[in-house]
Formats: C-alpha cells, structure tokens, sequence
C-alpha cells in the first residue's frame, strides 16, 4: 500500500520539543523550518514525530489529556510576535535555545506568554488579514472536539489538575446543568483555550505546508490507547469499562516476559469495543479521520492489540493477573476504510508478534517496523537484520523507546559487537553511520533515522527509557548541530539507494 502509493523515501525521526527554539522546549517556528530545510537538503523525504497532543503528568507525548487536541507548549512565540499578537520584547527573558526541556520551566515561563498573546488577539479589532475570520471558522469547524477540550482544560487547572472522575459529582458525570455553568463561569478562559487551539493548528498547518513543497512527508503517531484523565474518557465514558465510581474497571498493558517479571500496567481504560461495533466505530472514524487531516501517513502504536489486548483488572497494581482478549481485528479497519478509503498506517508491530497479528498486518496490506538493534541476540532475532526483510516494512537504527545507536554500541558485550561487525563491517565513521548504511540499503520501502543517530550521539540524547517514570522526553539537540557535510553525506546515501525520486 505504502510503496505503491509513495515508493522508496528515507526521513528522520524527530519530535518537534527536541528542536532548539526560544522558551526552553522546540516548537514549530524557525528553528522547525530550518529543520525541513536540513531534511531537503538532506534527501529525506520524510519527517517521522511522535503524538502532538497536549502531554498530561509524566510529559509523555503518549500519555495526552487529549487525542484531538494540540499541545500549546508547541506554539512558537516567535510567529505569534511577527503576527503581532506579543511584543517581540516579551521574548527576551526567555531560556535559551540549548540544553533538555525543563518543562516546569517551561510551564511557568511560556504558558503565561501564551495565554497574553491569546488574550491580544481576542482585544484587537477585526483584521484585513482574515486571521478572526479563520479562527471563527476554526471554532465552528471544529465544535465536535474542541468544546468539550477547552471545558476539560479549564476544569482540569480549575481543580488542581485532579483526575476528572474526582471533581465533584455533577460534572464528572458530565450533568448538563453543570456544564452548562461552567462554560458560563469559565467564558473567557474558553475562549484563551480556543485561541491557543487555533494558533497551534494555524502553525502545524503553515508548516506542513512548507514541507509537502519539498516534498517532504509527516509520518505522524496515533496511540492505540487514550489516558484515563482525558477529555476523550470524560466525554465519551460510554465508550470505556468504566464502574459507578467512574474508575476504570479494567487498564491495558503487556503481561510478564524476559524484562520484567511484573509486566507493564499501563493503566489506560480499554474501549467498549462491542459499544463501538453498534456505532459504527464513530469515534475511531473520526480520530482517523482528524489525523489524517493532521499528517500524511500514521504510524498505529501497539498495532497488536488490534488483534489480541492484555486485559488487566483495575484494582491490581501489577500486570501479573491479566488475560488476553480479542480486538476488533479487521472489523473496525473495513469501517475505517468504508469511511475514509485505503489508509496510509504504519502497523508498530514490535515485541512478542504471534502470527495471527502478523496474518491481520498482512491483510490489511500495511507494513511493519523493523528495528536493526534488535537484529543481533540470536537466530531467532534475525528477523530484524536486513536480508529478511520485504520491501513493505518500515526500517530503523532505534525508535525513540531505543537507546541511540553509540549508546547502544557501548552496553554490547563483545560477543555481540562480534555479530554486529560480521554484518555491517568496520567503519571508520562510527558504527552510527554502518547501522544507517544498512536500513538505507535495505529493501525496506522507508528507512527511517532517528537524528540522534546522524549526529553520532550517545545516550545522554536518549530520547525515553519506558522503564523510567522521569527524565524523559526532554533531549534537544544543538543549534549549530545540522552541518551541511551531514546533509550531504545522508544526501548521497538516499540517491544511491534510490531513496530520491528521479528527475524527469
């Protein structure tokens, strides 16, 4: 399906926090359209992030208050100054454009600025540039989501940012009185809320506009999964097991293996996905729907639990006493496909595949991810090195759950670094370079980088260890790091490997 419909490409994987913007954390201004400037320049064709919801506790792109919603930390300051709605000298006591994302920081020092430069724009008389035009069109357009996302918001700040399912009664049941009059109390924080939705879309969309004329794709990334407190759970409970107490009555996760004896207990409440048969999966299709307005190709997270879920009881800590449980399987992507016709999905097919979630991937027709790291432990394991691969794949140094590839390279014991040589050969340039040398030269239909590995960095630029509760997401890289010499070595890399449409 991919190949037919975009051929080979190679891109880099990078999440739009890890760019080097003004105000602590990347965000989509200059510094992001400098980034697709290094991508052309580069040869790549694609630009892989991860989820650009709003994140909730824990700063996980994964784990959002929202699965519509965009995340206003990603708003650029720096646009809003051009367009007038702050002063450019409002800026200038901003953290630099170095080092990790300190999101507390971040939090008190953008948001504000934020929710000023809303607060402008709501002031200013009606513009010739057309800019209240689109954001009332913006508004109407997107009622279905955006309503009951700014309410959640405000009542989420309003109560200390507790669980929605502890505010009092009336509104976590969601009673219309009650709503009702909370979106008389709370009418100006609204409509900050509804501005900064609109600022960051106007943003996103400015700037894949830029890339699709360099001919560069965004491979986004849809979370199987939504987070308990989340306006899609507080809005649409019917949908989720949830008990009288509006407690989830059964989470997902992963059961024990070689990593841990506990399992994962991720904690998500899984869907009603019967109660979702009957609507005709509505709000699947809509989801969909909304992303694919959002970026080019997705990327299905945990693609196996469309097939088979783990299913574990709310009340134990662990994942220990769960069991498998049947998905919606081809059903909900026939509706998927009857409403929105043929889907560009990436299926996240990694850890323990049992074959019939690899007979749904292959009948659906979309390709899996293959991760070169994981390629040298055994034969078994082979499965991730390049001669077993076909062409619709996806293939991978690391994701962003991996460590880099030096920081990879440096935990192998020498047995493995034996296997690892055998394969790519000695390479002068750094084991980096032959595991990118690889994925490029492979039948994968995309080779896909994360730009960690392109620098040469180690694990201090980790970008998440999933074991880890803190510490995470927060690696920015230089401003001065993208050199030309890196282009243009990744450059001759994609056109040898036929990787760059040839010119007419």
């Amino acid at each position: 399906m991919i190949e037919s419909k975009f051929g080979r490409r190679s891109g880099i994987l990078l999440h739009p926090t890890s760019l080097p913007s003004n105000a602590g954390i990347g965000d989509l201004g200059p510094a992001a359209y400098a980034f697709a400037d290094f991508l052309q320049a580069a040869g790549q064709r694609l630009w892989q992030i991860l989820p650009l919801n709003p994140v909730g506790l824990g700063n996980s792109p994964y784990s959002a208050i929202s699965a519509f919603a965009g995340n206003p930390l990603l708003i650029s300051l720096e646009i809003l100054a051009k367009h007038d709605w702050i002063k450019p000298q409002d800026l200038k006591s901003l953290p630099n454009k170095s080092g990790p994302v300190d999101f507390k920081s971040v939090y008190s020092h953008k948001v504000p600025l934020l929710r000023a430069a809303a607060r402008n724009f709501l002031a200013r008389p009606r513009d010739s540039f057309g800019e209240h035009d689109r954001f009332d069109h913006f508004c109407k357009e997107n009622a279905w989501w955006l309503e009951d996302f700014v309410l959640f918001d405000c009542l989420r700040t309003h109560y200390g940012a507790q669980s929605w399912n502890k505010w009092p009664r009336e509104i976590a049941a969601r009673s219309p009185e009650a709503l009702a009059r909370m979106r008389k109390d709370f009418a100006d924080q609204l409509q900050v809320e509804r501005v900064l939705q609109f600022a960051f879309f106007e943003q996103w969309g400015g700037l894949r506009k830029y890339c699709a004329e360099r001919d560069i794709r965004i491979v986004g990334d849809v979370a199987i999964f939504v987070n308990f407190d989340s306006a899609d759970v507080w809005t649409h409970p019917e949908i989720y097991y949830l008990n009288p107490e509006l407690e989830p009555e059964i989470v997902a996760g992963v059961p024990p293996d070689a990593f841990s004896k506990t399992g994962q207990r991720w904690g998500n409440p899984l869907y009603r996905w019967d109660v979702l048969r009957s609507r005709g999966y509505d709000w699947w299709v809509q989801r969909m729907r909304w992303a694919l307005t959002t970026c080019d190709i997705i990327r299905l997270d945990h693609f196996r639990g469309f097939q088979q879920y783990w299913e574990i009881p709310g009340h134990e800590p662990t994942a220990i006493h769960g069991r498998w449980v049947d998905g919606p399987k081809d059903d909900l992507f026939q509706a998927l496909r009857a409403a929105l016709g043929d889907l560009p999905f990436i299926a996240e097919d990694l850890g323990l595949i049992t074959p019939d979630v690899v007979e749904l991937r292959m009948r659906l027709g979309m390709p899996g991810m293959k991760v070169l790291q994981f390629g040298f432990s055994d034969r078994g394991a082979h499965i991730y090195l390049p001669h077993k691969y076909e062409s619709n794949c996806v293939a991978y140094t690391g994701t962003h759950d991996n460590d880099t590839t030096l920081g990879w390279w440096k935990e192998l014991n020498e047995a493995e670094r034996k296997q690892v040589r055998a394969y790519v050969g000695e390479q002068q340039d750094g084991i980096n370079w032959a595991l990118i040398r690889a994925v490029e030269a492979s039948p994968a239909v995309f080779a896909i980088v994360p730009l960690q590995d392109v620098l040469g960095l180690g694990n201090e630029a980790r970008m998440n260890t999933p074991s880890r509760i803190d510490d995470n997401w927060g690696w920015r890289f230089q401003p001065d790091a993208l050199k030309p010499e890196l282009a243009k070595k990744m450059h001759a890399m994609a056109d040898v490997s036929d990787r760059i449409a040839a010119e007419a």
